[in-house]
């Protein structure tokens, strides 16, 4: 009984001391500013697998575009999710050539000890971006006890575009032993350069925060999106210095829809979340702003599965949905299995549509590992997940997810193709 209060008591301390801050008035959000275009008017859509080991199961990826055209896309991989094997991984895109080049490793479990002096049990969701000042920032997710729950999140830094890395650092985000804060979405910049992170937890409730980082990347406070049970991975877009829309993942069973809140302060406060039309099987979604200020939205667009991953397009107000495209789904309508022998006939046709010259002499030995990466004793199923966008300074959009677990899939298109889905 003297420890339970013992242990009560120094956590009165901690959250006090936690909420005794001075309160803080964000910077208005950087506007990014749209070079000419370099890209040819006529409408461009190409698909190109980013990762390239055949083994690995694959999972939650980004990307970001580098000066020049270029782009960097992390991930995580390894035998399978939550294993100690798995590695934060890394490939960059080659705008000359069109190609993406071979799959480095980012970070490990050992690599992320010795920097943070923890304990790592498992590794998993990594966030890259590039700030204003050319500053690559790379966020991802740790576990040293537990299951994801009680994850905390790391950062690296390169201040010369990937070629080299800090050692990882642990953000410390939560007076309650550090645990249960998870990134997925790309973070917000200010235009003072600190750093909007959307956040969220999983232990005894799933609900988002905005955490407010300096432009040195230390914690300076965190702000509430959402509450409960019900509502995680926040992904932010902002429409001007001020305002910015979130979608949250939903994890109820009230309704399957996407939900959305918004700030009109630069992030401090933000609005009930409230759902909105397209569907949403609790499953991970993506979003970025168009320069109509309406916005993309990728998701599962389903009551249940993730064998379809749609492109959406909607206004500001997110009253009008339109479908632009279905960037990959089953021929099944139910996404029912496949027998091995056909499963392997349909895949190697979306293979060899988006392989690219490097890639496309795997086609056989892709297909031979398929038995046990992803069929299982009742058949083969197709899977589409994870989305996450960005838009290079070129007017270019970019979107990468997980193509089956078996591959990073990378769509990339133009403001001319999008008006004509328009």
């Amino acid at each position: 009984m003297r420890a339970l209060l013992l242990i009560s008591g120094l956590l009165t301390v901690f959250f006090a001391a936690w909420q005794s801050h001075p309160p803080h008035v964000l910077a208005p959000f950087a506007q990014a500013s749209q070079t000419a275009s370099t890209v040819a008017s006529a409408p461009q859509y190409s698909s190109r697998f980013v990762s390239s080991q055949l083994t690995d199961f694959v999972h939650s990826s980004s990307v970001t575009a580098l000066p020049g055209g270029d782009l960097m896309a992390v991930w995580f991989a390894g035998s399978r999710e939550g294993a100690a094997d798995v590695q934060v991984r890394t490939a960059r895109f080659d705008a000359n050539s069109g190609e993406w080049g071979a799959e480095q490793v980012l970070a490990t479990r050992e690599s992320t000890r010795d920097g943070t002096q923890r304990y790592i049990r498992k590794l998993g969701n990594p966030v890259i971006a590039l700030a204003p000042d050319n500053r690559l920032w790379m966020f991802y997710v740790s576990v040293s006890v537990g299951g994801w729950a009680t994850s905390a999140i790391n950062v690296m830094v390169s201040d010369d575009l990937g070629t080299s890395w800090s050692a990882p650092r642990q953000l410390i985000t939560s007076p309650f032993f550090n645990i249960s804060t998870l990134v997925r979405a790309a973070p917000v910049f200010h235009a003072d350069g600190s750093i909007g992170l959307p956040v969220y937890h999983e232990f005894m409730g799933k609900f988002a925060e905005y955490l407010y980082l300096s432009a040195d990347g230390a914690v300076i406070d965190k702000f509430r999106i959402s509450r409960g049970k019900h509502s995680l991975q926040p992904t932010i877009v902002a429409q001007d210095g001020q305002r910015a829309i979130a979608m949250l993942r939903y994890a109820g069973e009230t309704h399957h829809r996407i939900l959305a809140s918004r700030t009109e302060d630069a992030g401090q406060t933000w609005s009930e979340p409230y759902p909105l039309e397209p569907s949403n099987p609790n499953s991970s979604l993506a979003a970025v702003g168009m320069a109509n200020d309406g916005l993309l939205v990728a998701l599962n667009d389903l009551q249940d599965g993730r064998f379809k991953l749609s492109l959406y397009g909607t206004n500001a107000g997110l009253n009008q949905w339109r479908n632009l495209i279905e960037l990959d789904q089953s021929p099944d309508p139910l996404g029912q299995p496949f027998s091995p022998e056909a499963y392997k006939e349909i895949i190697g046709e979306g293979f060899r549509a988006s392989s690219g010259a490097l890639r496309l002499p795997m086609e056989q030995r892709f297909l031979s590992s398929l038995d046990y990466r992803v069929c299982k004793p009742r058949g083969c199923e197709f899977e589409y997940e994870y989305p996450y966008f960005s838009r290079s300074p070129d007017g270019m959009y970019h979107l990468v997810y997980s193509w089956n677990n078996t591959f990073i899939k990378h769509v990339s298109f133009n403001e001319a193709w999008l008006a004509e889905r328009l």
